[in-house]
Parts: structure tokens; sequence; C-alpha cells
């Protein structure tokens, strides 16, 4: 199972932005569909965004348009560009990963759904302050 370790939580202003890394442990991540997930205190955790082996992004309507997730292959890392934060961001945020394709067959990559993913980061804490 690949390892995670995510980076980049920090506090901001709401408007600012941010980018979370996420590096991956294996030099096989480009065949893994990569997620971002969130979870603030006492909600139930919450896909941000994907992406595939090929680029294909999927995202929450919440942060359509203002996040950017993106995987640098070379350097076996994962990112989430944050941008236009606002307080319902604050959260934290875990990276999580699973091979794009089972017994041979493409396995759809989205954020929807947290069972999907085997492997999950540890986290990092964004806060947003107004």
């Amino acid at each position: 199972l690949v390892q995670l370790r995510e980076s980049g939580g920090d506090s901001v202003q709401s408007g600012g932005s941010l980018r979370l890394s996420c590096e991956v442990s294996e030099k096989s991540s480009s065949s893994y569909c990569m997620a971002w997930f969130r979870q603030a205190p006492g909600k139930a955790r919450e896909g941000v965004a994907s992406i595939d082996p090929s680029g294909r992004t999927t995202y929450a309507n919440s942060v359509k348009g203002r996040f950017t997730i993106s995987q640098d292959n070379a350097k076996n890392t994962l990112y989430l560009q944050m941008s236009s934060l606002k307080s319902e961001d604050a959260a934290n945020y875990s990276c999580a990963a699973d091979g794009a394709y089972l017994d041979g067959y493409y396995y759809e990559c989205t954020h929807q759904y947290p069972g999907r993913f085997a492997a999950w980061g540890q986290g990092t804490q964004v806060t947003v302050s107004t």
C-alpha cells in the first residue's frame, strides 16, 4: 500500500490562497486515482477533488472554480491549489489513493466515494480567518 504524506496546511485569511501537497511513496503513482478529502469538526468527511492517470478531474460543487487538483508524476506529488478561501473551507485535508484499474478495467475515479480509496494520509490542517 502506498504511503501518503500531506503538507502545506496553514492559517490564512478569507479570500486568500494556499497550496497543499501530498507526497506519494511509490514511483508508480502515475497509475493511481488520487483525491483530496476534508473534514471539519463535527461534520462528515467531504470529497473535494480527484484526478486520474489521464488527468481527468472531478470537483465538489462547493470548490469548483476555486480549487485545482494537479499532479507531478516526476515528483510523485499531488497538489491542491486553493484560492478565494472561505470560512467553510476550514478543515483537515487528507489525500487518498488507489489503483486506477481493477482486474484490468478502469475503475471510476471520483471524489464522491471515500470507500473507493485504500490509502490515506494523516491530513494537514487548513484554518480560514475572517
